[in-house]
């Protein structure tokens, strides 16, 4: 029986570890043209890298039931100069 218990504990705590991560890192969705936008408030924008190329930037907003969403898409690099 302790040993019983003793695995459930472990359980739970690997259970509220993983419960915790999932919370700081949530389920990156990937933007396409048809993706259905319900943005309440914007959480995070992530600023693009300094070159010029295409690069993917993280946005993290919360829906208007209260949801928490990152997603992901790509913009222009800020490192392009004309010169």
């Amino acid at each position: 029986m302790k040993r019983l218990t003793t695995l459930f504990a472990a359980a739970c705590a690997t259970l509220t570890v993983s419960l915790a991560h999932a919370a700081e890192h949530p389920v990156v969705e990937q933007y396409t043209y048809s993706t259905q936008l319900d943005i309440a408030k914007v959480i995070d924008l992530e600023q693009p890298a300094d070159v010029c190329s295409v690069v993917p930037v993280h946005m993290t907003y919360e829906d208007h039931q209260g949801q928490r969403h990152t997603i992901e898409y790509s913009v222009m690099g800020t490192g392009c100069t004309n010169n």
